[in-house]
C-alpha cells in the first residue's frame, strides 16, 4: 500500500500512498466554523501550535489575528479542555454584546466630557468579577471558610432575584457612570460618586475573599468574536479598548483567574486607544500566523481523523507523512503549473488562513464526487472549484475592511482583466486615477479621495490584494508572509493569486 521515497515534513519518510476508493465518499475536512466543528471532533485534529501553548499556559491572554486564522478554534479547544480539568469556564459570545444597542443607548462622549474608555473598562471589570462570582456560587459554594460565604451572600442579595443578562449587567453599570458624569449632581458629590464607581467599591471588599477561593478553584473567561456587528462607532471602540484594560487588570488578581479576549487585526488597527494600550502590554498579545508546513499538518490531521472515524484502517495514513496524506487525496497539476504540486497551487491561493484552505479543499472534493470514483481528486476538480472560491474570498476580504475602507470591493474591481504584475510607476498612476476619481468607484468617498499612492498601495498590500517583490528576481510576498516590508523601496507588485480567477486575471508563469 505504501512505498517509501523522499522525506516529508516532520522528518518522516515520504511515501506513495493509495487510499481505498470508498474513502472518497466519507472524506470530510470539517467546517470552516470552530463553533460547529468543536462538536464534530475539532479537539482530535486540532493543531497544537506554539501560539496555542502560550495561550493555554496563560502567558498570552490577548489573541490577535485575521478572520479565519483560528482564534475561535483555540478558544473552543481551550474551553473544552479547561472544563475537562474541572475549571469553571465562562464564554461570552456575540449574543452577549450589541454595538448597535450600545450606540443607541449611551450618551455621546462629549456630553459632559466623560471619558468612555475608562467607563467601559470599569464596567467590564465589574461585569467579569460578578460573572466569576456567580459561576462559583452556582457550583454550590455555600462555604463557611475561604471567602465562599461572603461571595455567596453577595450574589444572593445583589444578583439573585434580578437575573440580568450579560449585556444588561454591563449597561446597567455604564448607565450608573453616565448618570453621575452628565447628571445634575453637585461637583463634589459627583467626584466622590465617580471615584466610588471607578474603584468598584460595591465589590472591592470581596476581592480578598475571591482570591482565597481561587486558591482551590480555577475560572477561565473567554470573550470571542468582538468583530460581529462591528460598526466602528465611539461606543464600539470604547467597548473593545475598555475590555482590553479590564483583561489586564483582572488577570493580575490571581493566577487561577484568566480572562482571554480575541481580536481581529483590522479592529485593532481601527482603534487608536487600543493600539496605545497594546504597546504597553506587548508581552500579553499573541498574534496568530500560519506557515505552509503548519497548514499542511492541519489538512493531513483532518484526512487521518476523517478516515479513522468512518471505520477505515488508517495504519498506513498514520505511518505516512503529511505530504503523502495530501498526495493521496489531491493529484498534482500538470508540470510547471505550480511550484509545489497541488498543495503549492492551493496554498498560494490563500492568505495562509486555515478557513481558506479548508474551504478550497472541500469545494474541490465536492466537485470531484460524482465525476470520479477514486482518489486522488483530479486536478481538473481543483480548477473547476477555483472560480467560486476566488469570488467568495474576494467579497469576504473586502467585507472584512468595510468599517475602515467601505467600498473596497469596487477598488478591487479596478484590477479586473489587468496584467497580473505592475511596475511601480504603473501602479502609482492607477492609484492616482483612483484617488482623483478618474476611475469611478462606489461607496469610497470617506477614505479614497486624494489618498496618496503610497498609502493606497499599503492598504491594498495589507488587505491581501497585492504582493510585493522585495528583491530583484525574488519571490512576491504578501502581508500574510511578512509582517513588515519597506514598500516604498519595492519596484514590482503582483495581484495575489487568490483574486486571479474572480477578477479575470491571467495567472503568472513562474
Amino acid at each position: 500500500m505504501t512505498k517509501p521515497s523522499a522525506t516529508d515534513s516532520g522528518n518522516r519518510p515520504m511515501a506513495k500512498l493509495t487510499l481505498s476508493p470508498k474513502i472518497l465518499d466519507v472524506l470530510d475536512f470539517g467546517t470552516p466554523s470552530a463553533e460547529r466543528d468543536i462538536s464534530r471532533g475539532l479537539e482530535k485534529y486540532f493543531v497544537e501550535s506554539p501560539a496555542y501553548q502560550r495561550v493555554r499556559t496563560g502567558a498570552k491572554t490577548i489573541l490577535m489575528g485575521n478572520r479565519g486564522s483560528g482564534k475561535s478554534a483555540i478558544f473552543k479547544v481551550l474551553a473544552k479542555r479547561e472544563r475537562a480539568a474541572g475549571s469553571h469556564v465562562i464564554e461570552l459570545s456575540p449574543e452577549d454584546y450589541s454595538y448597535e444597542l450600545l450606540n443607541a443607548t449611551m450618551a455621546a462622549e462629549d456630553a459632559g466630557s466623560w471619558a468612555k474608555q475608562g467607563a467601559y473598562a470599569a464596567a467590564w471589570k465589574y461585569l467579569i468579577y460578578v460573572l466569576v462570582m456567580k459561576a462559583l456560587a452556582r457550583k454550590g459554594m455555600r462555604l463557611t471558610k475561604g471567602g465562599g460565604r461572603e461571595i455567596h451572600k453577595y450574589v444572593r442579595d445583589s444578583h439573585g432575584a434580578q437575573q440580568l443578562g450579560t449585556l444588561s449587567l454591563l449597561m446597567s453599570y455604564l448607565k450608573r457612570l453616565e448618570a453621575v458624569k452628565i447628571g445634575p449632581i453637585e461637583a463634589g458629590l459627583r467626584t466622590r460618586e465617580l471615584d466610588r464607581l471607578y474603584k468598584l467599591e460595591e465589590i472591592q471588599n470581596l476581592l480578598p475573599a475571591l482570591q482565597n477561593v481561587l486558591e482551590s478553584q480555577r475560572v477561565v473567561v473567554l470573550v470571542d468574536e468582538l468583530d460581529r456587528g462591528w460598526d466602528s462607532s465611539e461606543d464600539a471602540k470604547a467597548f473593545v479598548s475598555g475590555l482590553f484594560q479590564a483583561c489586564v487588570s483582572v488577570n493580575a488578581l490571581h493566577r487561577n483567574l484568566r480572562v482571554y479576549m480575541s481580536l481581529r487585526q483590522e479592529l485593532y488597527d481601527d482603534i487608536p486607544a487600543l493600539y496605545e494600550d497594546a504597546q504597553k502590554h506587548r508581552d500579553l498579545v499573541e498574534k496568530i500566523s500560519w506557515s505552509e508546513e503548519s497548514l499542511l499538518e492541519l489538512i493531513a490531521k483532518r484526512i487521518r481523523y476523517s478516515a479513522h472515524e468512518k471505520g477505515f484502517d488508517v495504519e498506513a495514513l498514520e505511518r505516512a507523512g503529511d505530504r503523502a496524506c495530501w498526495s493521496a487525496v489531491f493529484a498534482p497539476p500538470p508540470p510547471g503549473m505550480a511550484r509545489d504540486g497541488s498543495f503549492g497551487y492551493m496554498v498560494d491561493r490563500t492568505l495562509y488562513r486555515p478557513r481558506e484552505l479548508i474551504q478550497f479543499c472541500s469545494e474541490a472534493l465536492d466537485l470531484a464526487r460524482g465525476r470520479t470514483s477514486r482518489l486522488p481528486v483530479p486536478y481538473s476538480a481543483i480548477e473547476r472549484s477555483e472560480y467560486g472560491y476566488s469570488a467568495e474570498r474576494t467579497k469576504d476580504i473586502a467585507a472584512e475592511y468595510r468599517s475602515q475602507y467601505p467600498g473596497l470591493l469596487s477598488v478591487f474591481e479596478v484590477f479586473r482583466s489587468h496584467p497580473h504584475t505592475f511596475e511601480r510607476a504603473e501602479l502609482e498612476m492607477l492609484c492616482l486615477e483612483l484617488a482623483f476619481g478618474d476611475i469611478p468607484t462606489r461607496g469610497t468617498q470617506s477614505w479614497l479621495p486624494l489618498r496618496e499612492p503610497n498609502d493606497l498601495i499599503e492598504i491594498l498590500w495589507r488587505s491581501g490584494l497585492l504582493t510585493a517583490q522585495a528583491v530583484d528576481n525574488g519571490r512576491f510576498l504578501g502581508s500574510h508572509q511578512v509582517q513588515h516590508l519597506n514598500l516604498a523601496a519595492v519596484r514590482r507588485f503582483r495581484v495575489h493569486e487568490m483574486f486571479h480567477a474572480s477578477l479575470g486575471i491571467v495567472p503568472a508563469n513562474g
